[in-house]
């Protein structure tokens, strides 16, 4: 297929072509040109050095290539519905959220920052079943256990795979007061977005987080950060 835009935003324009995703970072006009390049480089490879650890955490696009001279990061294209599209139209929203909160556990236990926590960075896909399984059981018990995609709603009782994309924002090392941060942004973010069902999503994603080997810490934190946004909501 033709090369097409997918998304422009402020920091970088993604184009798809066939079955793969180019990031490419934004020039800055008001910046010097060799300041620009130099930025630019330094946070395309940041981010694609964080693409792969995290990959070896949770799912996530698989990068390809980087390109340092185009300030390019190819990767895999996920097909999948966008949760930030999607969610409110789920049967199973519960466990898509509870694989939210453990995606997050995973990448705070490794010292992994987000930055940018949003349903419009997950993508939920179909889980890959283990033919190997089925050998021998026959086509109908195939098409039973199959989840199956149907417009926004997911079908199936075999569990859900939510892909992580887009960390721009993110970097390594956090420590709890980032990822406090990091849970007091997906709130926000499923507050706006998802506003009708937005506590009970968050209570689910909670639920997942709950695996976090520092969960005491992080949420004493959370509580902090949280007064902290109700103060500044106030003033």
């Amino acid at each position: 297929m033709n090369p097409k835009i997918i998304q422009q935003g402020a920091e970088a324009v993604l184009i798809r072509e066939d079955n793969f995703v180019l990031k490419r970072r934004a020039k800055k006009g008001y910046r010097i040109n060799e300041l620009d390049d130099k930025l630019r480089k330094q946070r395309t490879r940041k981010e694609a050095k964080l693409l792969e650890k995290a990959g070896k955490i949770i799912d996530i696009p698989k990068v390809l290539k980087v390109d340092d001279a185009k300030m390019e990061i190819e990767m895999e294209f996920i097909s999948g519905l966008k949760l930030s599209e999607s969610l409110d139209n789920l049967k199973n929203w519960k466990e898509v959220c509870l694989e939210i909160g453990k995606n997050i556990s995973k990448l705070h236990d490794a010292d992994i920052i987000h930055g940018d926590l949003t349903t419009s960075n997950m993508i939920l896909v179909e889980k890959k079943l283990d033919s190997s399984s089925l050998i021998g059981k026959g086509k109908k018990l195939l098409d039973k256990s199959r989840m199956v995609l149907r417009g926004s709603t997911v079908e199936g009782d075999n569990g859900v795979v939510v892909y992580f994309i887009d960390f721009g924002l993110g970097f390594e090392n956090g420590r709890i007061e980032d990822k406090a941060v990091d849970l007091h942004l997906i709130k926000q973010a499923l507050e706006a977005k998802h506003f009708q069902k937005w506590e009970k999503y968050f209570e689910a994603v909670l639920k997942g987080y709950e695996l976090s080997e520092n969960l005491d810490k992080v949420m004493k934190q959370f509580k902090k950060v949280e007064k902290r946004g109700r103060y500044k909501r106030q003033y």
